[in-house]
């Protein structure tokens, strides 16, 4: 056999799992989401955005009004209502993401049996991560324009920086979808995805969304700035006021960090399951 040959069959040997991995066709998968979306998950999005609007109207409006103004970053004071939207709009983010990262998921893995179809032809475990993650993205940003666009109406946005909340709120749904795709994939039984609400409750109630993170016990204190949602509120927060410091650059480092982390074990796991 020639040396071409012999370089020829050697690239084929090394190219051959990643062409297995990733046959860049990710906008197949999100083609198909789009279509189911229109045609039977509309109320459920619509829903799922109205939840924090109302959140905002009972206790940034009702609530407030009792509370008045707070300390926010970096010791700026604004009203109650200010104080909460950042971290309501964080929630939102969450919510969206992991809705479609996880229930959706468990469903189409488990009982459509949608993934195994897609794994038979020529797309790869890749394309589908890239394809779900990025259809609870376009959730995470449809929610996040919406909502600050009621914050503005409400006059709760008081600088240009506010418009970053944005592009964040994209980061964050980006964390928990890729995290909660892999996590779901260990998942088997509707009483296993019970656990899913038993660990998002306590991030919304704890995760200083409604009062600083000062008014619990030291110990607390860390358990709550170790949860991912402790991150997005605090980093919306800076950005709504405009205000930055080391913490900044640390809240945004660890969502690119679980990212990472959730692509890994969601491509891993599609693979082991279905690639066998």
């Amino acid at each position: 056999m020639s040396l071409v040959q012999d370089a020829d069959l050697e690239l084929t040997a090394d190219t051959r799992p990643f062409a297995g991995l990733y046959a860049r066709n990710a906008r197949a998968v999100i083609g198909r989401g789009l279509l189911a979306t229109k045609t039977s998950n509309w109320a459920i999005m619509v829903s799922g955005f109205v939840e924090p609007v109302l959140y905002l109207i009972s206790m940034g409006v009702g609530l407030g009004a009792l509370v008045g103004t707070v300390v926010g970053p970096a010791g700026t004071e604004i009203s109650y209502a200010a104080y909460i939207a950042p971290a309501l709009l964080a929630v939102s983010a969450m919510n969206g993401a992991v809705y479609d990262s996880t229930w959706n998921v468990f469903f189409k893995m488990n009982f459509g049996k949608l993934y195994q179809n897609m794994l038979y032809t020529s797309l790869g475990p890749l394309d589908v991560a890239i394809g779900e993650i990025f259809l609870a993205l376009l959730r995470g940003f449809l929610y996040a324009t919406g909502f600050t666009a009621i914050m503005g109406v409400m006059g709760l946005i008081t600088t240009w920086w506010a418009l970053l909340m944005v592009p964040a709120s994209v980061l964050i749904a980006f964390g928990f979808a890729s995290i909660g795709m892999g996590i779901t994939s260990f998942m088997k039984t509707f009483q296993q995805m019970d656990w899913i609400n038993f660990v998002m409750l306590p991030m919304f109630l704890f995760s200083a969304t409604f009062y600083p993170l000062s008014v619990y016990p030291q110990a607390i204190q860390w358990l709550i700035q170790a949860m991912p949602l402790w991150h997005g509120v605090e980093l919306l927060r800076q950005l709504s006021v405009g205000a930055f410091n080391g913490m900044t650059a640390v809240h945004v480092l660890y969502y690119v960090l679980l990212i990472v982390v959730g692509m890994v074990l969601t491509t891993t796991r599609l693979r082991a399951l279905f690639l066998r």
